[in-house]
């Protein structure tokens, strides 16, 4: 199958970063592909879950779930430099990627790293870095890294595991900076509680996933369309922007549909192109003359 085509890459990628390193105003969030994405205020850098490799593909070719891949990447994770911040949200590969994560870091080494804390040994592990080298979150904590303040949030895929402190193995984060705050789910289903512990930050953007809970699809669910309006309305979010889609041919979900269904709840989006990104200004409201 052909590739989805991101709209830019490699060296044009880089040169976009670049371009806009010196605003001191607005933010840039540019979409990875999956759930993955690079914020940049001020010229500083966190990204958020990539996934810049064909590990997946390459670990269930010929299986029975094949991980068959949809979109171009981006970038090689050895060439990105510049980040300040990485986040992992949960141990998934998609979410926490060996082959991501070790050039990137080389590229980068004073690089941070962000992650729930009941998974530290396992991503140590997985990124052959000592055990001291992320920075353990739970629900409701927080850390300021730089510009930017990252807030706990659980997370159920399908179920809220914890170790046996009581700490999540899968969790969001709320991410803080200047005026604006950015909800990244990380893979989840709506549970109790949740609009609670979201709703006093009133995000800027929400980035959710859309592609659903199908479990012949014999891999953790997800928000589907629907739920990712509902979610985005009760938290006040002021745009919706839909993730987990168009990486893998078995799990995906509708782009279009998902328009139509925030169109018709009155919810504002946006939704990206590979490589696309958006500016804080473009998400102003705009006030006509009087």
């Amino acid at each position: 199958m052909e590739l989805i085509k991101a709209i830019r890459k490699d060296a044009d990628f880089l040169a976009d970063l670049d371009n806009q390193s010196n605003d001191q105003e607005n933010f840039y969030l540019w979409w990875l592909g999956q759930s993955g994405y690079l914020i940049q205020w001020r010229g500083q850098r966190l990204l958020i879950d990539p996934y810049l490799s064909d590990s997946l593909t390459h670990k269930y070719a010929g299986t029975k779930k094949p991980h068959i891949r949809m979109c171009e990447k981006v970038i090689d994770p050895g060439k990105l430099t510049g980040i300040n911040l990485v986040t992992s949200s949960h141990n998934h590969t998609d979410h926490l990627d060996a082959a991501t994560l070790i050039p990137l870091i080389d590229a980068n080494p004073e690089m941070q790293m962000v992650i729930p804390e009941a998974n530290r040994v396992f991503v140590t592990e997985r990124i052959r870095k000592n055990l001291y080298y992320p920075i353990g979150l739970a629900d409701g904590k927080s850390v300021t890294i730089g510009h930017f303040t990252l807030y706990g949030v659980s997370a159920a895929h399908n179920e809220m595991e914890k170790d046996e402190n009581g700490n999540d193995r899968f969790m969001g984060y709320i991410i803080s900076f200047g005026k604006w705050s950015i909800y990244h789910s990380g893979d989840t289903l709506l549970y109790e509680g949740l609009i609670d512990k979201i709703l006093p930050f009133q995000p800027t953007l929400a980035l959710l996933p859309i592609n659903g809970n199908d479990p012949s699809r014999e891999v953790g669910g997800n928000l589907n369309i629907n739920e990712s309006v509902e979610l985005a309305k009760a938290i006040g979010a002021k745009w919706l922007i839909p993730c987990h889609y168009d990486m893998f041919t078995f799990n995906t979900a509708d782009i279009n549909k998902f328009a139509a269904v925030a169109s018709e709840n009155a919810q504002p989006f946006c939704v990206l192109d590979i490589g696309g990104k958006v500016c804080s200004q473009e998400l102003e409201p705009v006030l006509l003359p009087a």
